[in-house]
């Protein structure tokens, strides 16, 4: 993988989901390289937000935001608040990791609620924020805008009682290769799978019904097996990718196929 095209101390990075998980590691990660984080989510992060007194502190912001909810979203971003933390930088990652498994079900046995939230919150919400950090882009002398949407395995294959979760996945992958298609001269944009990791989604797959999702074993055996990354290992490799020369040479990637390069 080649070197960062920026320098730590000119980027900031918007997570979403930041408060758990996969979202949680990568604003740690961020924050340790001296990345200023924004963080939007639910819930605070259960120890960034508690460190007033740290050298990080400074660089941590976090906003309480259901992005399950588009009126609240669309509110958010009306206020300014992207503008104002973009405002400056050389560049802006967006981590657009929040997203949810549910409902797994096969059709006609998913809760209609559970569709709609899980659409707004995987798709509607990655879009909304990708648009708003890409406006105002018109030429190559302003700061670059990186977009690295969380994509997973289930976009590119298909598993029975996961209709809507491969399904919204397909979006976030098929939306990157629209908009590189579009050519900005300084937004980079990727749909990146981070592999299968050990997160609260992992453990919400196993407590489900063989009878909704059949592969259920098949995701005990790899959490018996130790074979779920990290989510730290899994951050560690998609900071490494969004900052890197390669970021954005192609629309979708697999950060384990990155990682045999």
């Amino acid at each position: 993988m080649t070197a960062s095209t920026v320098t730590p101390t000119s980027i900031r990075a918007i997570v979403t989901g930041h408060s758990r998980g996969l979202g949680a590691a990568l604003a740690a990660l961020l924050l340790e390289r001296q990345i200023d984080v924004l963080g939007l989510g639910r819930s605070a992060h259960p120890t960034l937000a508690a460190r007033e007194r740290s050298p990080s502190a400074a660089r941590f912001s976090e906003t309480a935001l259901d992005l399950a909810d588009p009126a609240a979203l669309e509110r958010w971003l009306a206020s300014g608040a992207l503008r104002q933390f973009a405002h400056g930088a050389q560049c802006v990652l967006l981590f657009n990791n929040a997203g949810t498994v549910e409902p797994i079900a096969p059709l006609g046995a998913q809760d209609a609620h559970a569709i709609a939230r899980a659409v707004t919150l995987n798709v509607a919400a990655p879009l909304m924020l990708a648009n708003a950090l890409a406006s105002g882009v018109a030429s190559g002398d302003v700061p670059e805008r990186r977009i690295a949407h969380i994509s997973s395995g289930a976009a590119r294959n298909a598993y029975a009682g996961w209709s809507i979760y491969c399904a919204t996945k397909a979006a976030l992958d098929h939306h990157a290769r629209a908009v590189a298609l579009d050519a900005r001269p300084a937004v980079r944009i990727c749909s990146v799978a981070p592999g299968v990791v050990d997160t609260g989604m992992q453990a919400a797959i196993r407590a489900t019904h063989a009878d909704k999702f059949p592969l259920r074993e098949r995701f005990e055996q790899l959490k018996e097996t130790g074979q779920l990354a990290s989510p730290e290992h899994a951050a560690r490799q998609l900071i490494d990718y969004a900052l890197s020369d390669a970021f954005g040479a192609t629309p979708t990637a697999d950060v384990r196929e990155l990682a045999s390069r």
